[in-house]
């Protein structure tokens, strides 16, 4: 019983150290999944092409009050960063017709959105907490998830972070 202990408080102590180390510089962060398919209008995107490049994905629906909230501050902070190496793309999911979603961004933003009535692109980031909307991910130039931000985002709040991860030095 004793040994037990030991194991479990040793299991304990390595866990706790392991996550605090992870806070000093870039912590170890996992790969982004796939992300490919019809844009909003007619086009493709597929993630893959903008490996080296910081890039925001931005989960919505044109019914989603928090997302009608967010979206100026989503296309400040992009107006801002992509000088930078940051692009923008928006996944706009459970939205049965195409040209509420096109109306919902038109006008409003200058970056490219997905259409994925069914849902389907955003269970990839499933793993990752992007399971509500809206939900926000960052992903860095190594292709990698940064970020994960699951309540509308502030352009205050959201554009340092933004920068911050776009001035991390390149692979």
């Amino acid at each position: 019983m004793v040994r037990l202990g030991r194991l479990i408080a040793l299991l304990v102590t390595v866990a706790v150290a392991g996550a605090c180390s992870a806070g000093g510089g870039t912590p170890d962060r996992k790969p982004a999944p796939a992300l490919a398919g019809t844009l909003l209008g007619g086009g493709s995107y597929d993630l893959a092409a903008h490996r080296g490049e910081v890039v925001v994905v931005n989960f919505w629906a044109s019914w989603c009050a928090p997302c009608r909230a967010e979206i100026s501050d989503l296309e400040q902070t992009y107006r801002s960063t992509k000088d930078r190496g940051v692009s923008f793309v928006g996944v706009n999911v459970r939205d049965p017709d195409e040209d509420k979603a096109k109306a919902f961004v038109a006008d409003r933003v200058s970056y490219p959105s997905l259409y994925d009535p069914a849902g389907e692109l955003s269970l990839g980031f499933a793993g990752f907490g992007a399971t509500t909307i809206p939900a926000t991910v960052i992903i860095d130039r190594q292709g990698r998830v940064a970020r994960v931000i699951r309540e509308p985002v502030r352009n205050e709040t959201f554009q340092p972070l933004v920068a911050a991860i776009a001035d991390e030095p390149r692979p």
